[in-house]
């Protein structure tokens, strides 16, 4: 199998009023094509610095990450922008949508990004647009839409890329119960298609939903 994810001993150190904190000790963590991971812990826990690692948002202080093949930790700023396009589709607890663009002007804003015409984008986009249920939605704003609508805009998004990573962070964290769940069973049906999924949360109830589970706790990582 092709591994996507393979961090070894990454460290992570941050400043916090002239205290030196560790945040990540020596994390080792490797993810497979096609793997649903779910990365569990608590507030405090390291949990958010694990994912903004994994997402290219930062780099080690010590260690290596490689992500699809590419050496995360020796790019350049300018690199990390292009490889957290083209490789990792975000899909956040609150969305992220622009609000003053409709759906399908949200979906096909990574593609835009890339270079692609308006014309283009767009009817690549729709394969994604159908899988996701959102046919009849299309020219509809964030604010006319429910919550568990938004979150599957913020998934279209995060998938008409192609990305080799789907990286979600508490994504059932803003939705009340039955759309968490209809989020959930998304993910189950993106992952059964193929799609890699590392899930962050700190509720053991969404982790159980992945193929497997890590612990977080105090910026080590443990295997369930």
């Amino acid at each position: 199998m092709t591994q996507i994810i393979c961090m070894e001993g990454i460290e992570k150190y941050y400043s916090v009023g002239g205290t030196k904190l560790h945040a990540l000790k020596s994390v080792s963590l490797c993810v497979e094509q096609g793997e649903f991971l779910a990365i569990l812990g608590p507030s405090g826990s390291g949990k958010s610095t694990l994912m903004n690692m994994i997402g290219c948002m930062d780099k080690p202080d010590c260690g290596t990450y490689y992500l699809d093949g590419i050496a995360v930790h020796e790019a350049k700023e300018s690199r990390l922008t292009a490889i957290r396009n083209e490789k990792i589709g975000f899909i956040f607890q609150k969305y992220h949508l622009i609000p003053t663009y409709n759906v399908i002007q949200n979906i096909v804003m990574p593609l835009l990004v890339r270079g692609m015409s308006h014309r283009e984008a767009q009817e690549r986009s729709m394969d994604t647009i159908r899988l996701l249920g959102l046919e009849k939605r299309i020219y509809h704003k964030p604010r006319e839409l429910s919550g568990g609508q938004q979150q599957r805009v913020a998934i279209a998004r995060a998938l008409v890329g192609e990305p080799a990573l789907l990286l979600a962070d508490e994504p059932t964290g803003a939705l009340d119960q039955n759309s968490g769940k209809e989020v959930l069973k998304l993910f189950e049906r993106l992952n059964g298609m193929g799609n890699t999924i590392v899930m962050i949360t700190h509720d053991l109830s969404v982790a159980k939903n992945a193929k497997r589970i890590v612990r977080i706790v105090d910026g080590e990582l443990f295997e369930e």
